[in-house]
């Protein structure tokens, strides 16, 4: 059974949990979410797959999860990279939030979500028990996406998204 780290509002350690248990009982724990952009300024979209035990069918950054309890952040966004995209590449942590929703199936987040960003111009190799699709798509038409049907991404991705592009170059 996967575990997550609880975290108090200042990411220190106060235990581990199961992650379903976690996600039932709202507790906050640490996560992380990557958007990765190519040369063109593009960023690489995920669509989570439909069956994932949250949020499944919605739009969201290139890859996000939750660090095991003995890897670092950084060892845990190069082995999620690479399980949910099939491919690895540098990135530096940008930035920190927390949120908390509730959800569907009776869940709720409550994360205090490290942001990074990379640079990545290849496809993906997409692990089908992850991702349902992907695609590259400029910010300008990512914002016209939200703003018409901001159902379809997911709660983390429309917080974070604007703050990251004040940490990129188009």
């Amino acid at each position: 059974m996967e575990q997550v780290i609880l975290v108090d509002d200042k990411d220190n350690k106060v235990g581990t949990m199961e992650k379903m248990e976690a996600h039932k009982k709202g507790l906050l724990h640490r996560a992380f979410s990557v958007f990765i952009f190519n040369d063109k300024g593009e960023l690489l979209l995920q669509k989570r797959a439909s069956h994932k035990y949250h949020s499944g069918g919605l739009w969201t950054n290139t890859c996000c999860s939750h660090p095991r309890p003995e890897e670092t952040l950084d060892e845990a966004v190069h082995r999620r990279l690479v399980e949910e995209m099939g491919f690895d590449c540098p990135v530096k942590k940008s930035f920190s939030f927390i949120y908390k929703t509730t959800l569907d199936k009776g869940l709720s987040e409550h994360e205090l979500d490290h942001v990074y960003i990379g640079q990545y111009n290849g496809s993906p190799l997409v692990n089908a028990e992850e991702v349902e699709d992907w695609k590259y798509m400029h910010p300008e038409k990512i914002r016209l996406a939200i703003k018409n049907d901001p159902n379809s991404f997911t709660v983390w991705f429309k917080i974070a998204f604007e703050e990251v592009l004040s940490f990129i170059s188009i």
